[in-house]
């Protein structure tokens, strides 16, 4: 039996960002922009989205990720009951929320951090965080020093092996459940987190809500190490993400496949996507920006969970540059979508309303049918039908061949709704420049 994360794509929401909201949490006014975020409901529906990733949403100093308080919501954005009713409304649109878990590090306005330099060795709490050293002084003048992530010590790290550090954790995830009916959390840097702190974690959240999903934020390294069914249910699939973009732009789809045949295993649980709010948009690190719908439509239909950043579906470009991240999370307002919507728009509707229907693309098997260095095709094996997707990276027009992975006397097309005839269980398509199409054969 599937779950709901595994049928449903995800739209990513970077709240500070969408909201304008400003850069330092100083004004002790709480402004109610969740109204606002309210809004982009009915769109993200639109979509065929059934998920949503947003955050941070924990009370914190500046960009979100430095929390000075897990049991709030940051007042920027609004209070907590405002909160609780966006996730109601989302849940009244069958739409899973998904909230950003920072559980790796602090800001310097945690009250455990500032209890430490307040009290300084006589703190209960200065076991809380790794490296606490009282013979130096951190960078930023405190009379101790301390591990911090990355080497920002504006975000101490916290000690996952410390036992009263994992309780209170818990009972801050417990009590979003309650509190907000949250049905998941994205781990922040989990491939810097304790291996042991996420089985607990596994263990703990399975009991607090049916079909609970833990998804980590890894970038490196080898997946099936979190994806298992002792810790997390996903990772960020970063490789594909790399493959999509660089095999378009260098004309090679053998990245791709070979990325996809090598993650085959677990790519079914991944998370995956094009750009998020770590990264330049698609839409500017694709040199031709023609490569945008075949890019979609191969994260909508190979193996993985989808996601959609917000603006994505318009295009929007942005990259970050050695001072800010803004272009990457820019202020945007729903009501401005009849300026931003385009046809790329529309692709993605379709996109969304074919994959939440279609059961190939959940958990069906892969296959890869054809593959040159400019045309791909493969397929997704499903109980009722296969899906066969066909992509052309070149900037001519190609002609193609696909053998049929089963015997079928015709195929639709699911983007332009005609029939393809089948010959020598073979079908032969004409595709455009930078363009791709998505084929659906039915069993029995």
């Amino acid at each position: 039996m599937s779950t709901w994360y595994e049928d449903r794509v995800f739209y990513h929401m970077y709240p500070l960002g969408m909201t304008g909201s400003p850069k330092e949490n100083t004004d002790p006014q709480v402004v109610h922009r969740f109204e606002e975020l309210e809004k982009w409901i009915p769109h993200i529906r639109s979509l065929g989205c059934g998920a949503i990733y947003i955050g941070p949403l924990f009370e914190s100093s500046t960009h979100g990720y430095d929390t000075r308080d897990y049991k709030l919501v940051d007042r920027r954005l609004g209070d907590n009951d405002d909160f609780k009713e966006f996730v109601r409304l989302c849940h009244e649109a069958d739409i899973k929320v998904v909230v950003d878990g920072v559980f790796n590090h602090t800001g310097r306005e945690f009250f455990a951090f500032k209890d430490i330099q307040e009290k300084k060795w006589d703190s209960p709490y200065k076991d809380w965080y790794k490296g606490v050293n009282f013979d130096w002084s951190s960078p930023l003048g405190d009379p101790f020093g301390y591990e911090a992530w990355q080497g920002h010590y504006i975000l101490p790290a916290l000690n996952l092996y410390n036992p009263a550090v994992k309780a209170y954790l818990f009972e801050v995830i417990q009590f979003w459940v309650d509190e907000f009916d949250i049905d998941g959390i994205r781990l922040d840097c989990a491939n810097v987190l304790d291996f042991g702190f996420m089985k607990e974690l596994r263990q703990q959240t399975s009991h607090m809500k049916a079909d609970f999903w833990l998804m980590g934020e890894v970038i490196h390294g080898d997946y099936s190490r979190w994806v298992n069914h002792e810790m997390l249910h996903s990772v960020t699939n970063y490789e594909l993400h790399k493959s999509l973009y660089s095999g378009f732009n260098d004309h090679n789809f053998f990245e791709i496949a070979h990325n996809v045949r090598r993650l085959e295993a677990i790519g079914r649980d991944l998370y995956t996507f094009v750009d998020n709010h770590d990264e330049d948009r698609i839409a500017s690190k694709l040199r031709n920006k023609d490569h945008l719908f075949p890019v979609y439509l191969c994260l909508f239909t190979l193996p993985g969970i989808p996601s959609v950043y917000y603006g994505g579906e318009w295009g929007l470009s942005g990259q970050r540059t050695k001072w800010s991240d803004d272009e990457l999370r820019p202020a945007v307002s729903i009501a401005d979508e009849k300026k931003f919507h385009c046809p790329l728009t529309d692709q993605i509707s379709l996109l969304g309303e074919i994959h939440s229907r279609e059961d190939a693309l959940h958990h069906g098997r892969y296959q890869e049918l054809l593959l040159t260095n400019r045309q791909y095709a493969f397929a997704r094996h499903g109980e009722s039908s296969v899906l066969i997707t066909v992509v052309n990276n070149d900037e001519q027009e190609a002609t193609v061949t696909v053998p049929l992975p089963v015997h079928a006397a015709q195929a639709s097309d699911l983007i332009s709704g005609s029939v393809i005839p089948v010959m020598d269980n073979k079908i032969t398509l004409s595709l455009k420049p930078c363009d791709g199409t998505l084929l659906k054969v039915n069993l029995g």
